[in-house]
């Protein structure tokens, strides 16, 4: 039996072994393909013997190179978020996305730029942790007050509904004080804003929530197995879930701030993640950073190579994949708990 696990822990260490070096060659390709293809080596030489006055050194510095390292960050986060509220709530359609967090981080960010338009990156990241918290506030107590109590469509559903509400009233809040171009870019999901302050305004914030998910890993496996199981296990579950819902407002805030409404990563990853790592929160909460971050970065490559040298919105490609994955797990999973 021993042996055995071992030799799980061993195919699931190798299994993200590949993934990480299948990540690290996609920000390759990332940073190398845009609107004008870079050749490899130049990447190369760019990133470890960086000389300023060669302009495409300059380009992957301070452009491409940063959008790939923030798509990668944000795809980690945006799938750990989705792996913690699933676990959570053992439903099988929570995600940032579908339970309205990313529109309620977008709600506050359009507030704060109406109000106080020359909010800092910092400043425009607390809003955005500020109104996912309400918007997820709003989603538990509406589903928890339905009749029949709380079932994982019943939640979707409302984080559905409450989400299309906020994102109708952050258009009219942006039509009258004239931010559809900035807020333009918030809804459709984007990397335009990418930067290396960007860069270290993600890692800071992602040290602190990705500590907090790891810190809780085995104790959302617990909990994914029942609140009354559990709690018989002598596991203080109000704790753990105050602990998981301020990781993934840390998270799924700092993301939206940067790069806008980019949905479903945290919809799909973690049942991918799941499926091939099994039950435990120890194995699936860093496969899906990993998994995460290389869906988002094939992502945006494709989001530039698609309609070149025009680019579509990330947000869009992530859609595209997400919405028919949403549409299986909904019918599947009926109206009870997971």
């Amino acid at each position: 039996m021993q042996a055995l696990i071992n030799h799980s822990k061993l195919l699931k260490t190798i299994i993200n072994l590949i993934a990480f070096i299948t990540l690290i060659g996609s920000i390759g390709l990332s940073v190398s393909y845009g609107s004008t293809k870079v050749p490899i080596e130049t990447v190369w030489q760019a990133v470890f013997h960086f000389q300023p006055d060669i302009s495409a050194h300059q380009v992957i510095q301070e452009l491409r190179l940063p959008r790939a390292i923030t798509a990668a960050l944000i795809g980690a986060f945006l799938a750990v978020s989705g792996a913690i509220m699933q676990g959570m709530t053992r439903n099988p359609l929570a995600s940032p996305s579908i339970m309205g967090v990313t529109d309620g981080a977008a709600f506050a960010l359009v507030i704060t730029l109406a109000f106080y338009p020359s909010v800092s990156n910092l400043g425009g990241t607390f809003a955005s942790f500020i109104g996912a918290g309400i918007a997820v506030s709003i989603i538990f107590i509406i589903g928890t007050l339905s009749s029949g109590g709380l079932t994982p469509v019943k939640l979707a559903l409302a984080g559905v509904a409450i989400g299309a509400l906020l994102r109708s009233i952050s258009s009219v809040i942006s039509l009258h004080f004239q931010l559809e171009k900035e807020m333009g870019f918030w809804m459709a999901g984007g990397l335009d804003g990418a930067n290396w302050n960007a860069i270290k305004i993600l890692i800071f914030s992602g040290i602190i929530g990705m500590l907090i998910a790891l810190f809780i890993s085995k104790s959302i496996t617990v909990l994914s197995l029942g609140e009354e199981m559990a709690t018989g296990l002598g596991q203080n579950n109000t704790l753990i879930k105050i602990l998981g819902i301020v990781s993934v407002l840390i998270l799924t805030g700092v993301s939206v701030s940067i790069a806008g409404a980019v949905g479903f990563i945290g919809l799909i990853i973690p049942h991918i993640t799941r499926f091939i790592m099994g039950k435990d929160y120890r194995w699936i909460i860093p496969s899906s950073a990993i998994f995460g971050a290389l869906l988002l970065v094939l992502a945006d490559l494709v989001s530039r190579l698609v309609n070149a040298p025009f680019e579509t919105p990330v947000g869009a490609i992530t859609s595209l994949i997400g919405v028919p994955f949403f549409l299986y797990l909904a019918r599947n999973s009926g109206g009870g708990s997971k």
